[in-house]
């Protein structure tokens, strides 16, 4: 009976151990399970948590402070500048100030841009191109100066004498900061007076000149598309290169060919060329004028 009892003690205590170990078992797995979820979140929390920190030390909009435009416009000028000179060592294009450049670009949008156009690239029949390369490269300082403050006579372009000369200056300034040719300024005032003779540069003036810049050069007021080339205005202030050279070479993006060379619309030699120049010395917008008031 005591073996037997014995036995049965001892199966019991190898029953009661196998469900011990069937209980305590899962119970491990889901402790384990507990601390892995546990440390997951706890984890989390903490991005989370310096993530909030990092969006709360970023300066709100109002906070940051803002630009001065004046500087950041002066600086985007003068680096343009800077590039413009850089481009080409051999390249002489006038330096332009970009503070002052910068004042005229705001003059010129309160006066300029309904006739000349954003930009100054003009219009046909309206007010001419004031940004075209060509026409930059040749055009000296006083000659926008003077256009300027003087005007011109007998057209739709007005004086702005009472701007002053600093404002007349920043006006030029933002015109020449557009310039990207190398300036010819010099060397085309250097070219010599015209030898030519007005008489036949009549009939070449009426044959081709007339028929964009009017009868007797007087432009858009006679019903052309081109300047007034034959009045005082423009005649007083350029030199016999200045319209030579437009002559020959013409001006990009615009109605005016150029008119000596196998690829131009008219190739005329230079001693044509000269007797054009001749016969617009003669002013003949003004005569044109005053034989239509006889009329």
């Amino acid at each position: 009976m005591r073996r037997g009892t014995a036995d049965r003690i001892s199966l019991n205590r190898r029953e009661s151990g196998q469900t011990k170990t069937r209980v305590h078992k899962p119970q491990k797995m889901i402790f384990f399970s507990f601390i892995i979820l546990l440390t997951t979140l706890l984890l989390a929390a903490c991005d989370n948590s310096g993530q909030t920190a990092a969006v709360q030390k970023q300066p709100s909009p109002s906070d940051k402070k803002q630009p001065n435009l004046t500087q950041v416009r002066s600086v985007q000028v003068a680096k343009k500048a800077v590039s413009k000179l850089n481009s080409d060592p051999k390249a002489v294009i006038p330096y332009t100030d970009p503070v002052l450049a910068y004042k005229g670009e705001t003059l010129y949008l309160q006066n300029c841009v309904f006739c000349h156009k954003a930009h100054a690239i003009g219009k046909p029949g309206v007010a001419p191109s004031l940004t075209n390369q060509e026409f930059l490269s040749i055009a000296p300082v006083n000659f926008l100066f003077d256009t300027i403050r003087d005007g011109r006579p007998g057209t739709g372009m007005p004086p702005f004498k009472h701007l002053g000369k600093e404002k007349i200056n920043a006006l030029v300034a933002y015109l020449r900061d557009h310039a990207k040719k190398p300036s010819r300024i010099k060397a085309v005032l250097a070219q010599p007076v015209n030898q030519g003779d007005a008489r036949l540069g009549m009939i070449f003036f009426k044959q081709i000149c007339a028929t964009c810049h009017g009868p007797g050069g007087n432009g858009y007021a006679a019903g052309g598309t081109g300047t007034a080339i034959g009045k005082t205005g423009f005649l007083s202030k350029v030199s016999d290169g200045f319209i030579r050279t437009t002559i020959k070479e013409g001006r990009s993006f615009t109605r005016m060919l150029s008119f000596q060379g196998p690829q131009a619309l008219a190739d005329l030699s230079s001693k044509e060329i000269d007797d054009i120049i001749a016969y617009m010395r003669t002013v003949p917008g003004e005569k044109a004028q005053s034989s239509l008031k006889l009329k």
